[in-house]
């Protein structure tokens, strides 16, 4: 089966042209098979060539495809890689995106579009997947381009909503930044290892940069380019404006690109390339600075927002934030075991929220909800499970993963004790925004009827997802021979009971101030401070506001320069200056040969006065 790997991103692959090349002429159900099915037919084969992959115990599968370029010295394939981490991206990125894609079946009924939708989609996983499969940084790098335009298509997908464009384009435009930065990464490791085959690439420098002058230098840039591409697509710190606005798009991509792919695909990079951060130090624990600023930063948004997708975009970033913490802090594997418990809570929380939505006539303000678990039983039950895994409470699968990642930052000798602090704040913040979040749309005041929305395709995703949120963290990844060994200290029993209490701390101070209302939360944000702190947090701490400012601003004030008549008569009045200046000449040529010798003399005059007198 591990010959089939190709297959994985081609099938996919292949549903997005027949879907592309049919529309208008097939009707739901067969774009819905081909949609859906596609890609569960992805995850079969993934499935056992990972299982004959895990039973090998081979280090790693590399699959030659065919040689992409080869030009001078540089050669890249068109070649599959499968490792421990690649193999954990794959389960994710084909599990939870069929799962997402049959959810879709069932939340896109009736739309014009559903089969331009599934064309997207299945894009969307194809370019994912050659994204983490990709032995080499340029096949990469085409992948990771690929979710970008995909998520600019999907985001924008109602596109005859003016706001909907917008956030498409914002989101384009952010990701290009960090994009850019990627790129000019790229291009200095080839020119300083030849190579930009991630594992040939990794060993060289492992090799020369310690000892080589300059080696330091050499991988701080590296690694900082690289993690300006990845703090883009991840939605840290400071190019982190963009996921919000993402919510835009239909809510099972909002899923997708928060639970399985796009924002994943920065944690993969930075642990995919662990051995260039190992060799710059200080922009590893930069990584993980970011993380615990954002994861923050995130919180504090989260807990000012009225949307109910916006709330858990604003989780997302949080939750990612603490990956990047755990890169930080060189605990690799912890990384992507809290990104695979992610994509389980992540995705349940947003599909449910898709219900409830339906369920609500597309209302999307909580402030309009209350009171939903009766009329809403099972979103009801289904959201409070994705809400205890996503706060980590004990047993559930964020638990084990969060708390890795802390006792990592807590082992760590160099700062790891601040990014602590930093982690249990967010854990408290965590239980705060995402039990004001579950009070406010279930329990509380009704102010609107809710119908449950139903159908096996709607309600089984959940259902099997609920499953992984519950028991996930009881799932062995198979990293082990990917990452180096890093020495696990157990927390002594007094940091685990901060762990464990502070989210919990969290939840009762939910509900006392949103269920039983001990404090008056709208004459708190209404007035005084309390109106200052709730606008700075609910405008993501005023990153837009600077950035309209300092970029937006100049650039579109230039343009509107440039397409005004005072520039077109400048532009006009440099022709006329020309063509004045071009008659001026003209009439030197009269064709007198005296007046050339006269010319030519007074030049030579005028050239010996300037010789003699300066």
């Amino acid at each position: 089966m591990l010959d089939l790997l190709w297959l994985v991103p081609t099938i996919p692959l292949i549903g997005f042209l027949i879907l592309t090349f049919t529309q208008g002429k097939l009707s739901e159900v067969p774009a819905g098979i081909i949609g859906a099915g596609s890609i569960g037919l992805a995850f079969v084969i993934a499935l056992l060539a990972g299982i004959q992959f895990i039973h090998s115990d081979a280090p790693f599968f590399s699959q030659h495809l065919w040689t992409w370029m080869s030009v001078g010295s540089f050669k890249a394939g068109f070649n599959l890689y499968l490792d421990g981490v690649s193999l954990v991206m794959m389960f994710i990125i084909t599990g939870i995106g069929f799962l997402i894609h049959v959810y879709a079946t069932g939340y896109m009924h009736d739309d014009p579009s559903f089969a331009r939708f599934f064309a997207y989609m299945n894009l969307f996983v194809a370019a994912m997947l050659i994204l983490v499969l990709g032995d080499n940084l340029l096949l990469l790098f085409m992948g990771w381009e690929g979710v970008g335009l995909c998520s600019y298509l999907l985001i924008g997908f109602w596109y005859t909503d003016p706001y909907n464009g917008y956030c498409a384009r914002k989101a384009f435009v952010v990701t290009r930044v960090g994009d850019a930065s990627m790129a000019l990464g790229l291009f200095l490791l080839f020119q300083s290892v030849g190579t930009l085959n991630i594992q040939d690439a990794m060993h060289i420098a492992q090799a020369q940069w310690p000892t080589a002058g300059g080696g330091a230098g050499l991988a701080t840039a590296v690694t900082l380019l690289l993690l300006g591409g990845a703090v883009g697509k991840s939605a840290q710190l400071p190019l982190q404006t963009w996921l919000p606005d993402a919510m835009a798009g239909p809510t099972p991509i909002s899923a997708l690109i928060h639970a399985a792919t796009m924002v994943t695909a920065g944690v993969y990079l930075i642990a995919r390339t662990h051995i260039l951060y190992m060799l710059a130090p200080d922009v590893q624990y930069l990584v993980g600075v970011i993380g615990c600023i954002t994861l923050l930063m995130a919180g504090f948004t989260a807990l000012t927002q009225s949307d109910i997708k916006k709330v858990l975009a604003f989780s997302t970033v949080s939750q990612i934030g603490y990956m990047f913490l755990a890169l930080g802090v060189g605990a690799w594997n912890s990384a992507i075991f809290h990104l695979m418990t992610h994509a389980f809570f992540k995705a349940l929380l947003f599909l449910t929220a898709g219900s409830v939505i339906l369920g609500m006539h597309h209302e999307q303000n909580i402030f309009k909800m209350g009171g939903l678990r009766k009329d809403l039983p099972w979103c009801h039950w289904l959201f409070l499970i994705g809400t205890v895994a996503l706060v980590a409470l004990p047993g559930t699968s964020g638990y084990f993963s969060k708390e890795e990642i802390l006792g990592a930052a807590l082992a760590h000798h160099e700062g790891g004790y601040i990014l602590w602090l930093g982690g249990i704040a967010g854990a408290f913040m965590t239980g705060l925004y995402s039990f004001r979040l579950y009070f406010l749309v279930f329990w509380g005041k009704k102010t609107h009827d809710g119908h449950e929305v139903m159908g096996w395709n709607l309600q089984g995703p959940l259902v099997l997802l609920a499953v992984l949120a519950l028991l996930g963290g009881y799932i062995t990844i198979p990293v082990g021979k990917v990452f180096p060994m890093v020495a696990e200290e157990e927390p002594a029993l007094m940091y685990r009971a901060i762990m464990i209490g502070l989210p919990i701390l969290g939840i009762l101070v939910a509900w006392l101030v949103f269920v039983k209302g001990v404090i008056d939360t709208k004459k708190l944000a209404g007035s005084g401070l309390g109106a200052a702190l709730h606008r700075f947090w609910f405008t993501q701490w005023g990153m837009d506001w600077l950035y309209d400012r300092v970029f937006v601003f100049p650039y579109v004030g230039l343009a509107r320069l440039n397409k005004s008549d005072f520039i077109d008569s400048i532009y006009n009045g440099i022709a006329k200056l020309t063509l004045v200046l071009h008659g001026l000449v003209s009439d030197t040529q009269t064709g007198q040969l005296r007046w050339y010798a006269l010319t030519m003399i007074s030049g030579v005059l005028l050239l010996v006065s300037i010789g003699v007198f300066l």
